[in-house]
């Protein structure tokens, strides 16, 4: 008896050992598909959501016409790099985003952050306004977690569509612990660019958008490659929060030009405007024409603050060249364009009417 149980459980050691194996593999794999990071997808619209009459159309398509449920079943291989979610918070071209669909979507993003079973939230947004919402959620989502925008230059559709990648490489980095504490992102053509810096630099090729100063890193089949990091205030660091901000100023932006005269500055302060940005050529220069008025404008309260329209934030404003900003009390806006003045201006105001605050945030942010 002794012999033939021993026999029995000899013949059987392979078997179990087989079995064993097999429930280790199998355990080690739902161990690693339960610890992929948890990304949040929310879908704003935009040509990443476009959609065109057949493959030859580029540049001709509409926009915001996908949902964002079939733009992540799009890429079975996300799978494989994160547990991802989708949101569909708006459906509408970026030109067409208004101030409260910038506080609407911080919100959320701001919501979502504080949970613990979310590790990275993308955006996915229409490239004319990517960069500005963008430093929207960098100055006021309080988080360490990545927020990554991206977009697209080319509808699905298209036989050279470069969203799918894009989304791809965002859901990365959104999950990658790597990517923390940097502020929101933005993820395109393979590049990480901080908000702040990136713009749109052209409108027909994927390469569009770029740092006057370079990409903060790379990132390549799922791998990032970082070569710097943000220097400016940003997400934790940043004395604005999303919680807190019911409401925006309106502030309006004039583009100076070599025949430029008041009409256009007088026209958004009876609009309503708290504060101008003014477009400048060159170092923020402004006509002599236009100066005395916006002496008085400032005389009566409405802030004033010198910008460069030199493409692609390659306009650096210095205080007191061209104008005598200390005279005028006006405040320039640092190397930041246009647009990015105008974000900045308009949470700035939402904690201060001082000019020397004002520029001291200009200088921080």
């Amino acid at each position: 008896m002794k012999s033939h149980t021993s026999t029995s459980l000899a013949t059987r050691l392979p078997a179990l050992g087989l079995s064993l194996l097999f429930s280790l593999c199998l355990s080690a794999n739902v161990f690693a598909q339960t610890t992929l990071p948890h990304v949040v997808v929310l879908a704003t619209g935009g040509t990443i959501a476009g959609a065109g009459a057949d493959s030859a159309n580029s540049a001709t398509y509409q926009a915001a016409k996908v949902p964002v449920d079939k733009l992540i079943a799009g890429i079975p291989e996300l799978k494989n790099i994160a547990d991802v979610r989708g949101e569909q918070v708006f459906q509408v071209a970026s030109e067409s985003l208004t101030n409260e669909n910038l506080l609407t979507l911080a919100r959320r993003v701001s919501a979502l952050a504080k949970q613990a079973d979310v590790d990275g939230i993308v955006i996915t947004h229409g490239t004319d306004t990517l960069e500005e919402t963008a430093y929207f959620l960098d100055l006021t989502v309080h988080t360490d977690k990545p927020i990554i925008i991206v977009g697209s230059m080319r509808p699905g559709t298209a036989m050279s569509a470069d969203g799918a990648l894009n989304l791809y490489s965002a859901i990365s980095v959104a999950g990658s612990k790597d990517a923390r504490g940097k502020g929101a992102l933005v993820v395109m053509n393979d590049e990480i660019d901080t908000a702040r810096d990136v713009a749109k630099s052209i409108n027909l090729k994927v390469e569009a958008f770029k740092s006057p100063w370079g990409p903060l890193g790379l990132v390549v089949e799922g791998k990032n490659y970082w070569f710097r990091s943000p220097i400016k205030r940003h997400t934790n660091g940043s004395e604005f929060n999303i919680d807190t901000i019911a409401s925006l100023p309106d502030v309006e932006i004039v583009y100076g030009n070599g025949n430029a005269n008041t009409t256009e500055y007088d026209a958004v302060v009876k609009a309503g405007a708290k504060a101008i940005i003014h477009a400048g050529t060159g170092n923020g220069s402004v006509s002599s024409a236009v100066v005395p008025r916006l002496r008085e404008l400032r005389q009566q309260g409405i802030q004033i603050i010198r910008s460069s329209r030199v493409m692609n934030q390659g306009g650096f404003v210095l205080r007191n060249a061209e104008q005598p900003d200390d005279t005028y009390d006006w405040v320039v806006a640092h190397d930041l364009n246009p647009q990015k003045a105008r974000i900045l201006a308009m949470l700035a105001l939402t904690k201060t009417n001082d000019t020397k605050e004002l520029q001291r945030i200009f200088w921080e942010y």
